[in-house]
């Protein structure tokens, strides 16, 4: 089952000649969740291939312009091109009022249902789940209510051992050893130990955007062991004091968190515009979490079970 992160844009505040507005795209089983919309990603979707009509959830962390101003033009487009399917989209309070004064005035009557959950960006909360992922809330600190979120695969089933399999076993039995269950009788009895006739279960895998915040260490019992951690890095830690008083990190403390909370690969994003050049930002986090990459737009990375 693929579990793929496409970077659309990972500039902050202003796009750059290179850089366009946040915005990414998680791959999970062919089912496409788009994580903030900042302008010009549905340009980005188009460049990089990407069937925009494929998307089932979109995720707004915050309402600074450079993470929605391109959900208004993207809503409008999937609209023109006669989408059918629902589209649900997650986001802060304020986020409906807004699309429904701009659908209002253009005199757009949405050919889609278009699904709205409000979020409570203040607390760790599961606001989606089907039958392979959960989603959460991640209360990030920064100037206006923000959230990141975080997604992880459910647990899997083990495989079962063929030749290892009695042939008395019924179908909903298999099922139930495929879940890690003994199978037992009346009296309970084991009859086939789980351990016998099943394998270790594939990985079940995570990945948490963390959107524009200060360093937020009480994050760190939800981020414990993700596979893979996207962190803003809007500055170099030289400006740290210019970093706290706009609400964002530096590169060394995106690294520090990725150090504390022991996860496997560490993404960089949101890059102010003074930084033309990149490698001071990826050489401060390398010092601190050497697997550690910049999410530059195009970039893919996957996650292995």
């Amino acid at each position: 089952m693929d579990f793929e992160l496409r970077i659309l844009g990972s500039s902050s505040a202003t796009p750059s000649a290179n850089r366009h507005h946040t915005a990414q795209l998680l791959t999970i089983d062919n089912q496409l969740h788009l994580i903030d919309c900042g302008e010009g990603t549905q340009m980005q979707l188009m460049l990089y291939k990407i069937k925009h009509q494929r998307i089932s959830n979109i995720y707004i962390s915050h309402l600074h312009g450079d993470h929605y101003f391109g959900l208004a033009g993207l809503l409008s487009t999937m609209h023109l091109q006669g989408r059918q399917q629902p589209l649900h989209l997650f986001g802060p309070p304020g986020l409906s009022e807004i699309l429904s004064l701009q659908l209002k005035y253009s005199g757009t009557n949405l050919c889609y249902k278009l699904v709205f959950h409000e979020l409570d960006t203040s607390v760790y909360r599961k606001i989606y789940e089907d039958k392979k992922i959960t989603v959460h809330t991640l209360p990030m600190e920064h100037r206006i209510p923000c959230c990141g979120f975080l997604f992880r695969e459910k647990p899997k089933p083990r495989p079962l051992i063929k030749e290892n399999l009695p042939g008395f076993l019924t179908p909903p039995q298999l099922v139930r050893l495929k879940w890690g269950e003994d199978i037992r009788d009346e009296q309970g009895n084991v009859l086939v130990r789980n351990s016998v006739v099943t394998l270790e279960p594939k990985r079940s895998r995570s990945y948490a955007y963390c959107a524009d915040s200060r360093y937020k260490p009480d994050l760190l019992p939800h981020l414990r062991g993700v596979d893979l951690l996207y962190h803003e890095a809007t500055f170099t830690d030289e400006l740290r004091e210019r970093a706290h008083y706009t609400f964002h990190s530096t590169a060394r403390q995106a690294a520090e968190m990725a150090v504390a909370a022991q996860v496997r690969h560490l993404l960089l994003g949101h890059f102010s515009v003074r930084y033309k050049d990149l490698t001071p930002i990826l050489e401060e986090a390398k010092e601190v979490f050497a697997k550690t990459d910049l999410a530059v737009e195009g970039s893919i990375f996957c996650v292995r079970e």
